[in-house]
């Protein structure tokens, strides 16, 4: 997968009318990512698509208290796209979906995110990013979203088509990299990480993009790694309950689908790592990274961080994850894209797919050209 077989969907306006440019120009992708989870969760519940949206419904409420404007926003997507409210609803989430009692069988999302701050690289820029993990079978339904919205930051973020957050980037200078971290909760219904996701990155300062973290009930536990152009980051790990956070370490911070920074009290005395490899691809990560210092300048930095995403130790389950070819097609995992955001230029990059073997490239837009988007000198 290049690059140029990625979407590149920009959408403008109110909260609707945004949510059909949305599902118009993403339509088929759409369609694809509702066929995969149908796939996926009979695969793992033996439930069918329209009993997974309708446990989809309880997600609505709690949506629509949180971030009222996102809800409109997927009512868009569904008319623009053909499809029902509530099958964009159960995309939005399917991690919350994923971690209800019935759905036992299928892991969350994988990722590996980093921040490196300026004294870490070798140009003196502030670097953000992740590879992002997760099922194969949807790497035909991703798409790069730019999001130009009325009094808030523009956004560009990659997601699965359908979706109105995720990971990406804005032009107040604030990066956003998310990570499942697992465990199980009580049984009441929080906010989907996506609206969560997607209030961090219409943020127009460091604050109220924490407080989209730690002021909002989360169904579920999840990693967020905040990172800001001035040469700030913090990671906080999420859950329904206790939030915990960790600062950079000369200047570089890594994190995996682990917890880190602590174990949640409901879950200390029988915690285990959900995905045993991030035990090590977060230290391999760590050294790979390391090396950016010793950059001479940005396009060797850049090199340097697409080579330290590109480790395969513990192949194929390693930071640059690869399909294992002994799994069913439907649960086989890949790095589905890594992704590398220059907080300082605005230059926001993605390897459309495992980073070993594709190159970081630019996506046509800046983070930059638009509101908000005065870098500071």
């Amino acid at each position: 997968m290049s690059l140029t077989s990625l979407p590149l969907v920009e959408i403008s306006g109110a909260p609707r009318e945004r949510g059909r440019q949305y599902g118009e120009q993403a339509r088929g992708r759409i369609e694809r990512a509702l066929a995969y989870y149908a796939e996926a969760f009979a695969h793992s519940s033996g439930l069918s698509w329209a009993q997974v949206v309708e446990r989809a419904a309880r997600w609505v409420a709690p949506s629509r208290a949180f971030a009222p404007e996102l809800v409109a926003e997927m009512e868009g997507i569904a008319e623009g796209a053909g499809a029902g409210f509530l099958d964009i609803v159960a995309l939005n989430a399917r991690g919350e979906i994923i971690y209800d009692t019935t759905f036992s069988a299928m892991e969350p999302d994988g990722c590996t995110s980093f921040a490196l701050m300026g004294e870490a690289a070798g140009d003196g820029h502030v670097y953000a990013g992740q590879n992002w993990d997760w099922r194969d079978g949807v790497s035909d339904t991703l798409m790069v979203l730019r999001v130009v919205q009325p009094g808030r930051p523009t956004v560009i973020m990659h997601v699965e088509a359908g979706q109105v957050g995720r990971q990406g980037a804005n032009s107040a200078g604030i990066a956003l990299n998310a990570n499942g971290l697992g465990g199980r909760f009580d049984d009441s219904v929080g906010v989907p990480q996506t609206l969560i996701r997607r209030r961090v990155l219409d943020s127009d300062n460091l604050n109220s993009a924490l407080e989209a973290l730690t002021k909002s009930r989360a169904h579920i536990a999840s990693n967020a790694l905040i990172t800001h152009r001035e040469g700030f980051a913090i990671d906080l790990e999420t859950t329904p309950g206790a939030v915990g956070w960790m600062y950079p370490a000369d200047g570089l911070l890594v994190h995996g689908n682990h917890y880190q920074a602590f174990v949640p009290p409901q879950l200390a005395a029988t915690y285990r790592p959900g995905s045993a490899d991030s035990l090590f691809r977060v230290p391999r990560a760590e050294g790979g990274l390391r090396t950016v210092r010793e950059a001479s300048g940005t396009d060797e930095a850049r090199k340097r961080i697409r080579q330290a995403m590109s480790d395969h130790l513990g192949y194929p389950e390693s930071l640059c994850t690869h399909p294992d070819e002994t799994q069913p097609a439907v649960k086989r995992w890949a790095t589905l894209l890594s992704s590398c955001v220059d907080l300082t230029t605005g230059d926001y990059l993605i390897a459309a797919g495992t980073p070993c073997d594709h190159e970081y490239e630019r996506v046509p837009w800046n983070l930059y050209d638009g509101p908000h988007g005065e870098v500071t000198p």
